[in-house]
């Protein structure tokens, strides 16, 4: 992440990889304050075991993009809100990436959204958790129809 500040949206993420069994890290990488330490990072990312890499940020948002100019690990930018722009500016910065140095890019405090793109792009090799991945989905799909008889049951549904 590149200011401590966007905690509270990487502790989604981590705690989705967590629940999938994907072991993660979590930093601090600043593209604007500690860029060698981001470079430094992702360059060497792939050689220490990583296979997809999440950047977060607000405002300008250039992290995401300073880690995939450094490696060749699939990237996924999830841009902050802050208090100036609701957090267009930073999805602008992450999703207007040049041609060459691609970011996929999910919603603004998308950090549930990042882990779950993460963790389908690992299942392509990974049978073991395509199959965690298939159990969430069903569970989350008994969960929305769970709601929905709970509606039912506390009001009346009528046509006309």
């Amino acid at each position: 992440m590149g200011s401590d500040s966007d905690l509270p949206i990487v502790q989604k993420t981590a705690d989705t990889l967590k629940d999938l069994g994907i072991p993660y890290e979590v930093h601090v990488y600043s593209a604007h304050r500690t860029p060698a330490e981001a470079q430094s990072f992702a360059a060497g990312a792939q050689k220490a075991g990583f296979g997809v890499l999440i950047a977060a940020a607000g405002m300008a948002a250039h992290l995401a993009g300073v880690i995939a100019a450094n490696t060749m690990l699939p990237v996924i930018g999830i841009p902050c809100k802050s208090n100036t722009l609701d957090g267009i500016d930073a999805l602008l910065s992450t999703v207007q990436m040049p041609s060459g140095i691609p970011v996929a890019t999910v919603a603004i405090n998308g950090g549930v959204n990042a882990a779950l793109l993460c963790a389908q792009i690992l299942a392509l090799s990974d049978p073991e958790l395509a199959e965690r991945l298939a159990a969430r989905r069903e569970k989350d799909h008994r969960a929305v129809l769970e709601k929905d008889a709970g509606i039912l049951a506390r009001i009346e549904n009528r046509i006309g």
